[in-house]
Formats: structure tokens, sequence, C-alpha cells
């Protein structure tokens, strides 16, 4: 089975999904390297679902099977580790695959210097291993995460940072010292009574520093606090984005 054209899909029902696999799958066909990658990043979130599912069809071709076939995809958290098996590819781990040739991952909101806001899927930590770990990193998103300059601009959740559970209280007092006006441990909603636990047994906070001018600065702050593990400000961490509109349209940036 051939490699479906872009252009000969049909439109899905919902035009947000249209977008979202327009954009993931000209990201896959644009950036792999089929003779030379080796090992390739699966993020987490919505649009990310069509670049796995692009690589499955690109794996059922007969002229790029033998190649997709060896292909190394590393996870970064359960949702993409399913992702990875369900599309027939190579599950493989970052403990034994610490360089990686490209990721494609989501965002939760990207600004015009293609900083990032993750974490809202709470698979954060993971995701900026990987693509810290990466030689490309590849932005998958659509229209509505695009900030027209600064983050937190559109995403109004808070910044994800994921902590030492017997640091929160510590870093939520500390976190209100550097200017954050709301944070909250994130709860696990009706299925689970109490916090959100990450695939590291971590739990989360969202703190509301409003719209950010200088997002590195930030950055650098929250993550020198004691409990921090990791925040959801993702700095010049993305090489190019890629974003599905709703007529169908994708604009690629690149940094």
């Amino acid at each position: 089975m051939a490699v479906p054209s872009i252009s000969s899909l049909a439109p899905l029902a919902d035009k947000l999904e249209s977008a979202k696999r327009a954009a993931a799958y000209r990201a896959i066909d644009e950036n792999i390297d089929f003779q030379n990658d080796k090992v390739i990043g699966i993020g987490s979130g919505s649009t990310v679902v069509y670049a796995a599912e692009r690589l499955g069809q690109y794996l059922k071709d007969a002229e790029y099977s033998a190649l997709v076939s060896q292909f190394i995809c590393i996870p970064t958290g359960f949702q993409s580790r399913r992702l990875i098996l369900d599309n027939g590819l190579k599950l493989g781990s970052i403990e034994e695959n610490s360089a990686i040739d490209v990721d494609f991952d989501g965002a939760d909101e990207i600004d015009d210097q293609l900083n990032l806001i993750k974490g809202g899927g709470a698979c954060l930590f993971l995701e900026k291993l990987v693509s810290t770990s990466s030689k490309k990193f590849i932005v998958v998103a659509d229209y509505r995460k695009k900030a027209p300059k600064y983050l937190s601009t559109n995403w109004k959740s808070g910044i994800p940072i994921e902590i030492v559970p017997s640091a929160y209280v510590r870093v939520s007092d500390d976190l209100k010292k550097l200017g954050a006006k709301k944070v909250i441990v994130r709860q696990g909603g009706s299925a689970k009574a109490g916090p959100v636990v990450t695939d590291n047994n971590n739990f989360l906070i969202d703190a509301d520093f409003g719209m950010l001018e200088n997002p590195s600065e930030l950055h650098h702050k929250i993550k020198a606090l004691v409990g921090v593990v990791e925040t959801g400000l993702f700095i010049d961490n993305a090489s190019r984005a890629y974003i599905g509109n709703a007529d169908g349209t994708v604009e690629v940036f690149d940094k």
C-alpha cells in the first residue's frame, strides 16, 4: 500500500482534526531522513496521534517498509507508547537510545520565538528529556495553540511544573514569592481522589504568572527551587513548528 498524498485525503468530519492531521503528516513527510535516521521520538497529545499514524502508513509502503521497520521509536509516556505499538512500530526506550535523530511532539502553546508551554497532559519531564536528546525537535499543533506573541496569552491554565510530592507546600509558597498569581496542585478529577501522579511518581503544580514576556528567565528561576523536577517551559528547544489551520493549510515556522 503506497503512502497516500496529503492532497488526496478526504476531509475529516471535524475541521480541527483535519488541521491536526495535515500538520502532523507534513511534519513527518518533510523531517524524516528515511535513509539515515534510526531513532525517532514520538510525543504525546492529540496531534501526535496523526504523526504516529503517518509513520505507520510508511511502514506499510513497500518502498519504505524495510527502513521504517528498523526505526526505534522512543515514547514520552503511556499514550505515546500505545501509539507506537498500535501503528506497528518498534518500541524503544530513552535509557537504551539517548541520542535521538528527530522528535515529534505537540504543545499547549507556542510563542513567536518557538518557545513552548507543555505539560497539559502530565508528561512534561519525559517530553523534555526526549526533545532535548534529539538533533531536531519538530512541533505539531493546530491553530489554537499559536500565541499572538507571548506565552500564556491563549493558554490560561498556568505553567505545568513537575515536583517531588513531599515538596508541594514549599514549592507552592516559593512560586507565590516569584510572582505567581495562582498556584494549584493538579487534581486527578472524578476518576481519582487526590493529585495527578506523573509517570515518574511525582505531583504537578499549575502556576499562573500571567503573560510571559521573558519565559527563559522564569524557567530558570522555577527550576532552581528545591523540589522542582522540571518546568513545562520549553526554551530554545524546538527547531520547527507545523501549525494546521481550519481551512486545511499548514503554516511552517523555523527557529
